[in-house]
């Protein structure tokens, strides 16, 4: 059954056109080179790639493939060089799997069974990999992680939310694939079912147990809307089961949202007062 949707359309042209300025604005502050991508062959991280690409030009972006041939399936990395080939953008492909393995060797607690553990150490190699990446050529980290997956928390800490910027970070899913077909995101990676290939057959709508139609209704209505838990229930005719654990998963993970928490011991503590502007003027100083 189709349901009407709730979350709203954007003017997409807006929103290319102000990611855009965030991005040349954020390495005009930060005096970076550029921006490095980790690129999947998913929605997000493709459409990462092709807003940068259009703000920055092809030269100032680059692309890291990293599959894990335990659990990537090779359509996805076909994909993702498919569309760094389509943006003419350099990029770089490697297998992590003997990464992993090294762990595997030199961790005494180590445990092949552990598919959480494994697959969050998947998501950091590829953020340490992004980073050494990074400092190399004087880059910043693009992060894909969209509005509906930061408020859910469905990401690994340190891992694909390690980032310099989430230019995704304010559009839930369903506009996200809004904005991939507004920019020309081939069907294809639009409509592939959505996973952050941590374990195989990882699939994240069978994971939360909702369609993302419905997940996104569940969180604009909470978050944008303020409406209660009943009246959303009601709202998209769905159980209040299926809302409360949306809506545990928000305040279960707000601490993947923070910095680490310093307890307060002064007037001046930095966790809860002290808020710097990212770049300061040389005559400020």
């Amino acid at each position: 059954m189709d349901r009407p949707r709730i979350v709203p359309m954007l003017d997409y042209g807006y929103v290319v056109k102000r990611i855009s300025q965030f991005l040349e604005e954020m390495l005009a502050k930060t005096n970076m080179n550029g921006y490095v991508i980790g690129l999947s062959g998913g929605i997000d991280s493709t459409t990462n790639l092709y807003l940068a690409t259009k703000a920055l030009g092809k030269e100032r972006v680059k692309a890291l493939i990293m599959p894990d041939s335990e659990v990537t399936p090779k359509e996805d990395i076909e994909d993702a060089v498919s569309i760094a080939k389509i943006l003419d953008v350099e990029y770089y492909l490697f297998d992590i799997s003997e990464i992993i393995k090294s762990f595997s060797k030199t961790l005494p607690f180590f445990d092949a069974n552990h598919n959480i553990s494994i697959g969050n150490l998947r998501a950091r190699v590829r953020m340490v990999s992004l980073y050494y990446f990074a400092n190399r050529f004087n880059l910043l980290v693009i992060g894909t992680s969209n509005k509906s997956e930061i408020l859910l928390g469905y990401f690994t800490k340190y891992g694909d939310g390690g980032a310099d910027v989430l230019p995704l970070g304010d559009l839930y899913k369903t506009q996200v694939r809004d904005l991939a077909k507004f920019l020309g995101v081939p069907e294809k990676i639009i409509s592939k079912p959505s996973s952050p290939r941590l374990w195989k057959n990882q699939l994240t709508e069978n994971e939360l147990g909702l369609k993302y139609e419905v997940i996104d209704s569940i969180l604009y209505l909470y978050i944008d809307k303020k409406m209660d838990i009943k009246n959303i229930a009601l709202s998209l005719n769905i159980s209040i089961d299926s809302v409360i654990n949306i809506i545990k998963r928000i305040h279960k993970n707000e601490h993947k949202r923070r910095p680490p928490i310093i307890p307060r011991l002064t007037t001046t503590n930095i966790y809860y007062d002290l808020k710097l502007p990212i770049h300061v003027d040389e005559e400020e100083y």
